[in-house]
């Protein structure tokens, strides 16, 4: 279970750097590659919400 747990926090907190370095920081760089990182990082929740509540 600690692991799981772990493994979900890292995960939504590689979601949030994403989204905030993606409209704080790349954006003034490329736009698209702005979209493309949120796009990504709104991806990484369901993702870890299926990791986290898989049966042993």
């Amino acid at each position: 279970m600690e692991r799981r747990k772990r493994i979900y926090l890292i995960m939504m907190g590689t979601c949030l750097t994403l989204y905030v370095l993606s409209w704080t920081v790349v954006r003034f760089w490329s736009s698209t590659a702005a979209i493309v990182m949120a796009i990504v990082a709104s991806i990484i929740p369901p993702v870890a919400v299926i990791l986290a509540n898989r049966p042993d």
